[in-house]
């Protein structure tokens, strides 16, 4: 399983693969940050609901 996850992950997109290698140090940390910034909601929002369910199992 963990080599699938790994493949699939591995893959990324074609077009932002492509637009990165051409980018100069400037562009490409703005690119970074921009990813950076939009899996900031999804992980926080996952995080926080991990964080739930640790709490309230944790009594058991």
């Amino acid at each position: 399983m963990t080599a699938s996850v790994t493949a699939v992950q591995a893959q990324g997109c074609s077009v932002c693969t492509k637009t990165a290698q051409g980018l100069d140090d400037k562009s490409a940390k703005g690119l970074n940050g921009g990813i950076v910034y939009l899996a900031f909601l999804p992980l926080g929002i996952m995080g926080t609901l991990a964080y739930l369910w640790w709490r309230s199992n944790r009594s058991l």
